[in-house]
Parts: structure tokens; sequence; C-alpha cells
């Protein structure tokens, strides 16, 4: 007898809800002990699922931090970002949105950003996949200040690779989790930075 379009329906929901716990019980576990350390048996031991579905519902660990990195651009509002800044004529508010976006992104999941350092020593599918990840999002961070034109006082080329600098993990770690700034610090800082060196704007005060 063929399934009926609400038993399928029913099916799926329990498929993406069953792949949502396994996602975030890696998720805990990336955080706790390492990408490196946390087997696929672990994963299904902590969500509470067959050893064999985690499997198929991923197939390999790495398309579990490719899941979570998507969870994390839906989660910070990516794409909006992204879109407002393309579409911004007003330099300044430009630089103010990749800013956000780079805030918003370490707000979101920092855990999972560094999850992809971690991971960067696997095998050569998992750093090819996250090679692409970085390629995409540096992608991203180039059309934006592209996008600045001719406001720019530098060579684009110098601009982008300034704004993929101020990207590195390691500046949000030391300034947020090391030195204690509020994300909201650590923002206006990228921002101030940006228009500096990208407008030649002047010094605005100190927020920390």
């Amino acid at each position: 007898m063929a399934a009926t379009s609400s038993s399928l329906s029913y099916r799926q929901e329990q498929a993406a809800a069953t792949r949502e716990r396994i996602a975030a019980a890696a998720r805990r576990l990336f955080a706790a002990q390492g990408y490196r350390m946390t087997t696929m048996t672990a994963i299904a031991d902590e969500a509470g699922v067959a050893h064999r579905t985690v499997y198929t519902a991923f197939g390999a660990k790495r398309e579990i931090l490719s899941v979570l990195c998507e969870q994390m651009l839906a989660d910070a509002h990516a794409g909006e970002i992204v879109q407002a800044a393309l579409a911004e004529t007003d330099p300044r508010r430009t630089v103010g949105l990749a800013a956000q976006f780079l805030a918003s992104l370490f707000e979101a999941a920092y855990d999972v950003i560094a999850l992809f350092e971690a991971a960067s020593a696997e095998d050569h599918p998992t750093r090819d996949m996250l090679r692409a990840k970085l390629e995409a999002r540096n992608a991203v961070q180039d059309q934006i200040v592209a996008s600045i034109g001719e406001a720019l006082v530098l060579p684009l080329p110098a601009a982008q690779a300034i704004y993929r600098a101020l990207a590195a993990t390691g500046i949000y770690t030391e300034l947020v989790l090391s030195s204690g700034w509020t994300n909201r610090e650590y923002q206006d800082w990228v921002e101030e930075q940006l228009e500096r060196q990208l407008l030649g704007a002047g010094d605005r005060s100190a927020v920390h």
C-alpha cells in the first residue's frame, strides 16, 4: 500500500527533528572534548539514537560540521546583513554592516567557528570542505568591500585583505573572551578600523 502524503510529511518531519537532535548533540560534544576526540558513536549516545542513525542522517562527521555552519549563518541572520550591506549606498553604513556581519557570526556561534580551525588538520575531504566554506565567506566579505567602490582610499585588494584580517578568530578571542570586551564593543572597534583604513575617517571616541 502506497504511503500517503501525510505519512510522508510526518516521516520527513521526524527525520528533520532527528538530524537537529544529532547536530545539537555533536555541537555539545565538540565544545566539550574537541572535534577530533568526538566519535560518531559518542554523538549517537549523546543524541539518544542508534549508532547507525547518525551515519544514515549525515554519513560522516564533517557533514555534521557543515550543517552546524549553515545553522550558524541562519542564527546570525548573515544573509540579511550581507544583502543590506550590498544594497547600501552610504560607505559608512556599509562598513558598519560589515562589522555587524562579523560580530553576529561570532556571537551566534563562536564555538562553531573555532571548530573549523580545530578540524583543519583532519582528512583531505574535511580540509576540502573547510576550505570551500572559508572561500565562500571570504568571497562574501570581498563583495561587501567591493560595493564601497570609489569611496575606498586604498586599492581594492588591500581593502579586502584588511577586512579578512579583522575577521580572524584570534582577534575576537583576544578582545572578547580574554580581555572582557562585549560583543558590541568588538563590533564598534571593527567598524572604527574599517572606517579608518578603508575610508580614511578619523578616530572615533573609544567605546571600552
